[in-house]
């Protein structure tokens, strides 16, 4: 490993990309711990310590929600633009006729994902400039002063937004994922420091540690194994001659992976359910808290509302990303087929069967790991798991991903990479 990483050091632009990534890192939490002017932090610090729904969202944000700082709303606007603009793809003629025109398309859905999330920004920095003044966390509950802290929020995650982008582009990629990624992990030095002390009080025995450790380890394994399954479709390609020369002839396959999605429909799932009962939670009226305490983190509404959204997203999500129709009219045009299955619409019937299956196998899997740490906080009475099912999901999957922008940058190289040893 240390050898890998050295070759990857020698490579002038793989080290500038990982360079520029961990310094916009270093720029991400410098932002998480520079407070909103004009808050009272310790009332904000207070609340979260009694344990609610919107902690969950801490979690994404790396502290910086309960720190109450330039990054408290996260990069969470942007993720429910981007699933905002995905489901008008598929509505909306002119955004569909955009997403199939190439890389000037995708500028212009892009660019409507940035417009949208400053809209987002507005309204939920607005919803908590409201309710911070409600908890008597302003300086100054005047109008300028919740003026300042909604402009200086949506900037925040409008800066951000940029900073993933500059990632994607600049650095290893995957510049929003990198970011949430980045907010999970800035979390686990404190969890293992609060796992300790719940020892030392005699909360937690170290017969538990030892069992959690052990199903954590088991979860890691299980993600990498279903993160990197595919199903291998054989396709042929007939033989074609052109000029004096012949094309085609030889085999190769269509990887369909089990978990076509990653871990977006995990976030999306998240960021729909935690919607309604955040903005709830700042109205102080006894509807609202009703709407809070129905979608109570743990209970049984939230725990299997939370299991159907991630599997419905699996399946959305894999049906924007692969479409059976678009392989198969490929395959045909190319003179390629699957031995056994005709050319044209018994193919695409055929893809599609495989690809509702396999992808049940994932989606049933990201649920279970995404409602599984409720379970065993129930099981061992435990306050807090510091590593829940969604942090690992995300946590191991983005890092999967960047190894393998990494891994292809050896390989160009001729350097043996991460994933072969």
């Amino acid at each position: 490993m240390l050898g890998t990483l050295r070759n990857a050091l020698k490579i002038g632009e793989l080290r500038r990309r990982i360079l520029f990534t961990i310094g916009m890192f270093i720029v991400f939490r410098i932002g998480a711990l520079i407070p909103v002017p004009g808050v009272n932090t310790a009332v904000i610090e207070q609340f979260f310590q009694q344990g609610n729904l919107i902690g969950m969202l801490n979690v994404f944000s790396g502290g910086a929600l309960s720190r109450f700082s330039l990054f408290a709303m996260s990069i969470m606007p942007y993720i429910n633009a981007s699933i905002i603009m995905q489901l008008l793809t598929i509505v909306v003629p002119k955004f569909e006729q955009w997403a199939k025109e190439g890389v000037e398309g995708r500028k212009k859905l892009t660019q409507y994902t940035r417009y949208g999330t400053v809209v987002l920004a507005l309204i939920q920095a607005t919803g908590m400039a409201f309710w911070m003044r409600n908890m008597n966390a302003l300086v100054d509950p005047g109008l300028d002063s919740i003026a300042v802290i909604v402009i200086v929020l949506t900037a925040g995650t409008a800066f951000l937004m940029w900073l993933g982008e500059q990632i994607t582009d600049k650095g290893i990629g995957n510049g929003i994922s990198l970011i949430i990624f980045a907010g999970i992990v800035s979390g686990l030095p404190q969890g293992a420091v609060n796992m300790v002390s719940l020892l030392r009080a005699g909360a937690l025995n170290i017969f538990t540690v030892l069992i959690l450790g052990v199903v954590a380890l088991a979860v890691i394994a299980a993600i990498v194994w279903i993160q990197e399954g595919q199903r291998r479709i054989p396709v042929q390609y007939s033989k074609r001659v052109v000029g004096r020369r012949i094309y085609g002839g030889q085999s190769t396959h269509i990887p369909m992976r089990v978990n076509q999605a990653g871990v977006i429909p995990v976030i999306f799932a998240q960021s729909i359910l935690l919607f309604p009962a955040t903005i709830a939670q700042f109205i102080q009226h006894p509807w609202a808290q009703a709407v809070v305490d129905f979608f109570q983190a743990g209970g049984t509404v939230y725990n299997v509302s939370y299991f159907l959204l991630v599997v419905v997203f699996t399946y959305f999500y894999t049906a924007v990303t692969f479409n059976p129709a678009d392989v198969a009219n490929n395959l045909k045009k190319y003179g390629g087929f699957i031995p056994g299955i005709r050319p044209g619409k018994p193919t695409t019937q055929y893809l599609d069967r495989v690809l509702v299956r396999i992808t049940l196998v994932g989606a049933i899997f990201l649920a279970t790991i995404a409602v599984m740490p409720q379970i065993f906080q129930a099981i061992f009475d435990i306050p807090n798991l510091w590593f829940g099912g969604t942090g690992l999901l995300i946590v191991v999957g983005v890092a999967l991903e960047t190894m393998k922008q990494i891994e292809a940058h050896l390989l160009m190289r001729h350097y043996q990479g991460f994933m072969r040893r």
